[in-house]
């Protein structure tokens, strides 16, 4: 058997002044941060493609408003639908409690959710990086000293060694490169596995003016509906004990459709299983390497939290690395505060609200009628339902990570 090719020492010799390991949204936000403050950066991916993950399609105004600094957004909005309005729907009453973003106008000039699926952005960063992106490149160790990181890249064919001063992980849940850090993922995985259904069936035709996003409560069941342009996604929990063959199978589907619309006749395009967690590194910035988006934290998806808070890391991190290479800000000072500014944040803000967004869905019937009174409270009082929103939004986690030193 022939041996692996040895890859070569560190040196002073550098291939990239930053090198970002995964190619979806956050880690191609974190890219094209950099690229946009002068950095020299790479973007590898272990996938030959950006990968097609159904998982995020939703743009938080905070997120847009960052996405429109580093010029992307023109070329992104017209990918997506704006949906200014989400609805929570109460099936056993008929109530539907609708908030509107539109209320935050003199807050934002992106008053709305966009709607869109999560690859579109990161091929989009893609197309533009150009050959600084290395697709069929997985990271599979790395070591760093006093002057950078060198970075052991498998590729089909090879071992390839990169050479830059930092590292960012934005490699998914499964980050290998946290694993070899040796970080504590804390948290929980929740008992039940999550199905998403999508289709082109016309969902909108089965209720009344029937919201982009939608969050759907019965005693029974719950559905999250979310549109994007060429699909309706439909989110319910499944029962653990069922394989993921009986999951995806026609019984399965029919059963969603028949309690949502009384239609099992729908047809599917995808049927997606996964786990879901609530977790979070015990520490983001480890010297010269860097934790990002779902590598530094998990949570729900349940209000849109994930890829958005992973966006805002990227936007956070790049602006002090830009600061440490390119005007001399202390490294030491300066990466420790990213770490606690988005581990605190996330800790704080982003677990407990998409804990709370889970809750209120799930529920036992008192304890989501409680909920529910406290919605209807907040929609007639104007000063705390523009509170509602602005949370909900994300603003208030961003001013929260800025307050911390």
């Amino acid at each position: 058997m022939n041996a692996l090719p040895v890859p070569r020492a560190p040196s002073d010799a550098l291939d990239c002044e930053v090198l970002v390991a995964g190619a979806g949204p956050v880690g191609a936000v974190m890219a094209w941060a950099l690229r946009q403050a002068g950095i020299d950066v790479r973007l590898v991916e272990a996938a030959p493609a950006c990968p097609e993950d159904l998982r995020a399609s939703t743009f938080h105004p905070p997120t847009l408003e960052m996405l429109d600094r580093l010029g992307l957004l023109a070329d992104l909005l017209p990918q997506g639908l704006k949906a200014p309005v989400y609805q929570y729907r109460i099936r056993r009453t008929g109530e539907v409690l609708a908030f509107d973003l539109s209320e935050l106008a003199d807050l934002t000039p992106f008053p709305f959710r966009l709607q869109c699926e999560q690859w579109k952005l990161a091929r989009l960063v893609a197309g533009r990086l150009g050959e600084r992106v290395g697709f069929s490149r997985r990271v599979v160790h790395f070591a760093q000293d006093a002057g950078g990181v060198t970075v052991h890249l498998e590729t089909p064919f090879a071992i390839e060694a990169v050479r830059a001063r930092y590292l960012v992980a934005a490699d998914g849940s499964s980050s290998i490169i946290r694993k070899w850090l040796g970080v504590d993922f804390e948290g929980f995985t929740y008992p039940e596995k999550f199905l998403t259904l999508s289709t082109e069936s016309p969902l909108e035709t089965h209720f009344d003016d029937l919201a982009f996003v939608n969050y759907v409560s019965d005693p029974d069941d719950w559905h999250v509906l979310l549109r994007v342009p060429a699909l309706w996604r439909v989110l319910v929990a499944a029962d653990e004990a069922m394989s993921d063959a009986e999951l995806t199978s026609d019984a399965t589907k029919e059963r969603v459709f028949d309690r949502l619309i009384g239609d099992p006749g729908v047809e599917t395009r995808h049927r997606t299983i996964y786990r879901v967690h609530q977790r979070v590194a015990t520490r983001f910035d480890h010297g010269r390497v860097m934790l990002i988006g779902d590598s530094a934290h998990l949570n729900n998806p349940l209000g849109g939290l994930g890829m958005n808070s992973g966006i805002h890391d990227a936007m956070n991190l790049a602006e002090k690395l830009a600061g440490v290479l390119r005007d001399g800000d202390d490294p030491e000072v300066e990466l420790p505060r990213f770490g606690r500014q988005r581990q605190t944040v996330t800790r704080t803000f982003i677990q407990r609200q998409t804990m709370k967004n889970k809750v209120m869905i799930e529920a036992d019937e008192a304890g989501r009628e409680a909920l529910f009174e406290e919605m209807r409270q907040t929609l007639r009082d104007a000063d705390r339902r523009r509170a509602y929103l602005t949370r909900q939004a994300m603003f208030d986690s961003l001013a929260e990570a800025e307050g911390v030193a």
